[in-house]
């Protein structure tokens, strides 16, 4: 038996001697941290980053009773604890987690606590690509209906410190990743309402098979029952699949086909029906490119439609929103081109969709750190649509290998490469025209040149407002 079995409430911390593994940069070691700390625990956090590569997230931390370690882990750390709280990028074979382990330490991570916590209904959304964007609208037709509403999980806010504030009657909406739902099975349970947008290869570095990357994200209906509702992609083969093996009720979205129960995209019209009265709302307004976003659209309806909300509440809000940072993000027009941050397309499959996203002359800037997944559609697709591409990042001569294979004899799109990010934005000035897009979407991870896709993001922003500020100034 564990030593915390008899962990039932947040004052059941009381005197426990907690280490959090991992504080991390996105939020959730320092939601665990003030979490434990607000309820006596005797808290160590300790990660092998250094103090000014966690500085923002230690900002957060100031001035709490903590013992910090930094730089390095320590053996008692983990061999001595009640509890372990386990960032959800830490390896499973780390051999801290082993030895937490042989010492019969109990292991849990901060979205298992949230729910074992949070009171609310719990509104999930997961999928490979459009998480981020499908969590976000939920949550804002969710709050368009007058519902307390609450935005976290994997979307860079953790609300466990927020879990006493929460009422049973408010509504959590939570963006939940693969790493965060591969241990939800050890609480069996599963959000009420659940939204899965896609499944494609992804974090296979981490996951290694792809039967285990899905058994992972099934964590988001596996303890569904008839109660719940399980929403998914009817695009997605896999997807549809996963119908078959729920418990729930099961509504599917699409931008392409006439459901009869569902959501769904028709002659710019979303349909939204549930055997009650349906409901239609015209997308002639919606401000956010792409097929891909007509399907976050739909899959965002149709779970606030189950939690209350009508035809008014979708319209005004599916037309009001903008879209997130770094997601298909319109920057600026520069001379007659206009830029765009998709700094979260870090899988193929994103940066495909952000590529079909525009019939313009498109000039790709891509590149990054692999993530153990193929490539070759990715290069198909930018060998075919893509006027022009630059390469960054360790994964340069990989995809620019790949890219002149489909491409063939043509030569066409050229490909430049790039030392920097800086040079890239340099280069995509010179190679586009006007009515051109220059589209930052590079298929890759980050962390070969930036801490995480937002600082690379944020990089790209500013770069092209300085090209901005100089094209103003030689006029």
């Amino acid at each position: 038996m564990d030593k915390n079995d008899d962990l039932r409430s947040p004052e059941d911390f009381r005197g426990k001697r907690v280490t959090v593994m991992g504080l991390g940069l996105f939020g959730g070691g320092v939601g665990a941290t003030r979490f434990l700390v607000e309820h006596g625990a005797h808290v160590t956090v300790t990660d092998k980053r250094s103090p000014a590569d966690l500085a923002e997230s230690l900002e957060q931390i100031k001035g709490l009773p903590v013992e910090l370690v930094l730089g390095r882990h320590r053996e008692q750390d983990f061999t001595k604890a009640d509890l372990v709280i386990v960032n959800p990028a830490v390896p499973k074979a780390s051999p801290y987690i082993r030895l937490a382990q042989q010492h019969g330490v109990r292991l849990d991570m901060e979205m298992n606590l949230f729910f074992r916590f949070c009171a609310a209904t719990i509104v999930g959304i997961t999928g490979s690509n459009g998480k981020s964007t499908t969590t976000c609208l939920t949550y804002e037709i969710l709050k368009a209906c007058g519902h307390r509403a609450w935005l976290g999980g994997n979307i860079g806010r953790s609300l466990l410190a927020d879990v006493h504030d929460i009422r049973p009657t408010d509504i959590v909406v939570l963006e939940l990743s693969s790493f965060q739902l591969e241990d939800l099975h050890r609480l069996s349970r599963s959000p009420h309402i659940s939204i899965v947008v896609n499944i494609t290869p992804n974090h296979l570095d981490r996951h290694e098979t792809m039967e285990n990357y899905i058994g992972a994200k099934q964590s988001i209906m596996r303890y569904q029952s008839e109660r719940d509702f399980l929403i998914l992609n009817h695009e997605d083969p896999t997807l549809r699949r996963w119908a078959a093996e729920s418990g729930a009720r099961v509504y599917f979205f699409s931008a392409v086909t006439e459901l009869n129960e569902g959501a769904f995209v028709c002659d710019q019209e979303l349909h939204v029906r549930d055997g009650r009265a349906p409901v239609r709302v015209a997308l002639d307004r919606v401000q956010l490119p792409g097929r891909h976003n007509l399907e976050n659209i739909a899959a965002a309806s149709m779970a606030a439609y189950i939690a209350g909300a009508g035809a008014d509440q979708i319209d005004s809000t599916v037309s009001s929103f903008q879209g997130l940072e770094h997601r298909l993000e319109f920057v600026t027009d520069v001379n007659g081109v206009r830029y765009y941050n998709d700094s979260i397309a870090t899988t193929p499959e994103s940066a495909i969709a952000a590529l079909r996203s525009f019939k313009c002359g498109r000039v790709l800037v891509a590149g990054g750190s692999e993530k153990g997944v193929s490539f070759d559609a990715f290069c198909a697709e930018a060998a075919h649509s893509a006027k022009s591409i630059i390469l960054i990042g360790k994964s340069a001569d990989k995809l620019e290998r790949l890219i002149t294979a489909h491409r063939g004899p043509s030569a066409t799109p050229p490909i430049h490469r790039a030392g920097s990010l800086r040079e890239a934005v340099a280069c995509a000035a010179r190679e586009s025209a006007p009515g051109d897009v220059v589209l930052l979407s590079p298929a890759c991870a980050s962390f070969d040149m930036f801490r995480n896709f937002a600082e690379r993001g944020r990089q790209f922003k500013t770069l092209v407002r300085e090209l901005k500020a100089r094209s103003k100034r030689s006029v």
